[in-house]
């Protein structure tokens, strides 16, 4: 079996949570390869100038992670998602020559957060409550890139998934939960009626017809 190894550059450690997503992607257009996933942790290293321009982070992350495929990622957050595509396409080609990857945008609208709140059964796994009955009021995916703010939605899900009292509630670190309720996810299928996700698939469909891995 072919190897495939990818790198994700990602504005935060919670976006993390991207990876599961990213390989199962992966795995549904190249079946043959193994996937090898990896996360460019830029910020847990010694010695790093305290402020790397967004093409020097690239850089940083294919020479640390070196890779057949480079996910770069960035929220959209009040921007237009096209606009965040540009930032990341400008920042790869100052990078240079060395970057001889490709890279794909991964530009969530707002935030990578919105990619979750599609799984009730992931959510109730996540919040060790997996048999709880309480109804969780999820988006509607078509409408949710209109959702102010996705990470305060997916929170309170995971709060009301939980099955805890209000006292116990605080004391539950909500924010650790998010990369659990994407492990917990076996099929991202659904995202697809949101245009961010599609792009990003029809992204990733076009570099594996460039680069042949489908053959």
């Amino acid at each position: 079996m072919k190897e495939l190894r990818y790198t994700l550059l990602s504005d935060g450690s919670s976006d993390k949570a991207l990876l599961p997503l990213l390989s199962w992607l992966l795995k549904v257009h190249l079946v043959d390869y193994a996937i090898q996933p990896q996360w460019a942790n830029l910020r847990g290293l010694p010695k790093l100038p305290k402020k790397l321009s967004f093409a020097e982070r690239i850089k940083l992350s294919v020479d640390l992670y070196p890779c057949e495929l480079l996910f770069v990622h960035r929220d959209a957050e009040r921007e237009p998602r096209q606009k965040r595509v540009e930032e990341i396409r400008q920042a790869k080609e100052e990078a240079g020559e060395s970057v001889e990857v490709p890279a794909i945008c991964v530009v969530p609208v707002r935030m990578t957060e919105a990619w979750l709140l599609f799984d009730e059964v992931a959510l109730r796994r996540a919040a060790a409550n997996p048999r709880g009955k309480k109804s969780l009021q999820l988006p509607d995916l078509t409408k949710l890139e209109d959702e102010p703010d996705p990470k305060r939605l997916l929170y309170n899900l995971l709060l009301e998934a939980s099955g805890l009292g209000s006292h116990r509630r605080k004391k539950l670190r909500v924010e650790e939960l998010v990369h659990r309720v994407a492990e917990f996810i076996d099929d991202f299928a659904s995202l697809r009626a949101m245009p961010a996700f599609k792009a990003l698939e029809d992204e990733l469909k076009q570099v594996i017809q460039q680069q042949g891995w489908c053959l």
